[in-house]
């Protein structure tokens, strides 16, 4: 059967491409179904929810696309700097980063911003959403990766790494994530918060994906994509997936096997077939499209995909055994509507009184 989807990708010329792709035949097509040219820089990050696109750009804004009505959907204003990262959590919620050192929580039902949290005493560079919707990470140019508890807005713990990471991933399952330190993966148990094995690639890495929770897909400032085992920590496939440097990797799966899309700055975006057995083979590439652009981001849009739901909000917790026990009751956190949260790292924090 065929799948219905969307390639969206952000580029250097400050235009926002999409695709639809035609998966009925053996070698896919993507055909230009619109573009947008509504940012004044380059565009710097790009995440894709059921209904809406998201860009962020140079120009301090983010831009949103009603893809289900095919038309732009108005402009984000709170950043104060470059939008660094951008991601959807189910159909609820959109999460910003940008060098103002603010991580800014959306509403998409009325699009407010319900938190701003002053994350980082440098830029954010890169943050993630658990799957359960209960924590974020994030890391920033203060040298620290950080962990928030997103019913309250606060730090839920901060932990000090030597340089600047500039990516941050949790796993599916969440049980995991990975933090990028220029070209090196290091991988953490999110049971203990420590580092349970590291991988270096040739260069410095600009992207990377889960495909599983134990294949992850890493890109860096080289024509190939790599993939690593994160149980082993190490890597157990490589492939030339394009001309010059990858910029952008997404993915999605099908009934048996992984789709993993590519953009780079010699302009295409391709999609490789992968199967995740025991033992990996190199990708099979499906198809491919030409923007004739220099490409920053990328995302895949799946009008059915879906995020898990459940229902009442956690408790807080300041420990990652502790959180590991709140995660482990598959419970959902819905985000508050409250008052705009500012938290400033240097002063400590007074203590509140219970309250019944």
């Amino acid at each position: 059967m065929a799948a219905v989807l969307g390639l969206v990708a952000g580029s250097y010329e400050q235009i926002i491409f999409g695709y639809r792709v035609k998966t009925a035949e053996k070698e896919w097509t993507a055909e230009a179904d619109f573009t947008h040219h509504t940012h004044t820089a380059s565009i710097s990050a790009v995440a894709a929810s059921q209904r809406f696109v998201a860009t962020g750009s140079k120009d301090e804004t983010i831009q949103l696309y009603d893809m289900k009505k095919r038309t732009e959907h108005g402009a984000l204003l709170h950043h104060d700097g470059t939008i660094t990262c951008l991601q959807f959590y189910g159909e609820s919620h959109l999460l910003s980063g940008g060098e103002d050192g603010l991580m800014c929580v959306w509403s998409t039902k009325k699009w407010e911003c319900l938190k701003s949290i002053k994350a980082h005493k440098g830029h954010v560079t890169s943050l993630s959403v658990h799957p359960s919707g209960k924590l974020a990470l994030s890391v920033g140019t203060d040298k620290t990766l950080r962990t928030w508890n997103l019913i309250n807005g606060r730090s839920a713990f901060i932990k000090n790494i030597k340089q600047n990471a500039h990516i941050v991933r949790w796993s599916p399952d969440g049980d995991r994530y990975v933090a990028v330190i220029n070209d090196k993966v290091d991988i953490y148990k999110l049971e203990t918060a420590s580092v349970t094995g590291t991988v270096t690639n040739p260069k410095r890495i600009s992207s990377l994906k889960f495909l599983n929770n134990s294949i992850l897909a890493v890109a860096g400032d080289d024509e190939s994509v790599r993939l690593c085992d994160v149980d082993k920590a190490e890597w157990v496939c490589e492939f030339k997936a394009h001309e010059t440097r990858v910029k952008a990797v997404d993915s999605f799966s099908m009934e048996d096997y992984c789709v993993l899309a590519t953009a780079s700055n010699d302009g295409f975006i391709k999609m490789w077939k992968i199967y995740l057995k025991e033992k990996l083979e190199s990708p099979t590439l499906l198809g491919e499209v030409n923007t004739s652009a220099r490409l920053t981001c990328l995302a895949v849009w799946t009008p059915s995909s879906e995020q898990p739901t459940d229902e009442k909000p956690a408790s807080e917790a300041t420990t990652s055994k502790e959180l590991t026990q709140v995660l482990g009751k598959k419970r959902r956190v819905q985000i508050a509507a409250e008052e705009v949260i500012l938290e400033d790292e240097s002063k400590p924090k007074k203590k509140k009184s219970g309250k019944q």
